[in-house]
């Protein structure tokens, strides 16, 4: 799976886009739809969203009318999912915000967690619907996982130095 990452926006959020076999998923299209538009080779089979922040969705309406794709969102279900080649689990990560959902693709080993986990930090807890208790349920959840992290904003990680250097995830462990 090939991963374009497009920051976008004034607040520089993350567009990021799967490739398969010439075949697209979007994560999180928060801005800039003629930026994200000529970033993509071949169909769109569909766009996930990460959480409803307008700087993750911003121009949403705008791809899923170009593309005419289904939008996988909160309040997905958790679970396995295939989207033709694209095999992915869905896994609530409120804490960031009550509709806060990472989409893990378990054979390359990548998750895309929008601002629930960022390079050394979490998202933050203190907007209208944070919560810092549901933040460390969802950071204990994927503790377990392994690979590549793509946040929502910044630079793109891994779990095994996020488990060594954040110290959200450090506090798990002394807990």
């Amino acid at each position: 799976m090939k991963i374009i990452k497009i920051p976008v926006g004034y607040l520089q959020a993350n567009c990021y886009i799967l490739n398969k076999n010439n075949e697209n998923l979007i994560v999180d299209p928060g801005d800039e739809f003629l930026k994200i538009k000529k970033s993509i080779q071949g169909s769109v089979l569909g766009i996930l969203i990460t959480h409803h922040h307008f700087d993750h969705i911003g121009a949403l309406k705008e791809v899923a009318q170009e593309f005419n794709c289904p939008i996988y969102a909160y309040p997905l279900k958790e679970g396995a999912y295939q989207i033709k080649d694209f095999h992915f689990e869905v896994i609530h990560t409120k804490g960031h915000t009550i509709d806060s959902i990472s989409f893990y693709f378990p054979n390359e080993k990548v998750m895309f967690t929008g601002d629930f986990l960022f390079k050394e930090m979490v998202g933050r807890t203190d907007l209208e619907t944070g919560n810092i208790d549901e933040m460390l349920k969802s950071l204990q959840k994927i503790s377990k996982y392994d690979g590549m992290i793509y946040p929502g904003h910044g630079d793109i990680t891994s779990f095994n130095h996020e488990k060594k250097y954040n110290s959200y995830l450090n506090m798990l462990r002394k807990c």
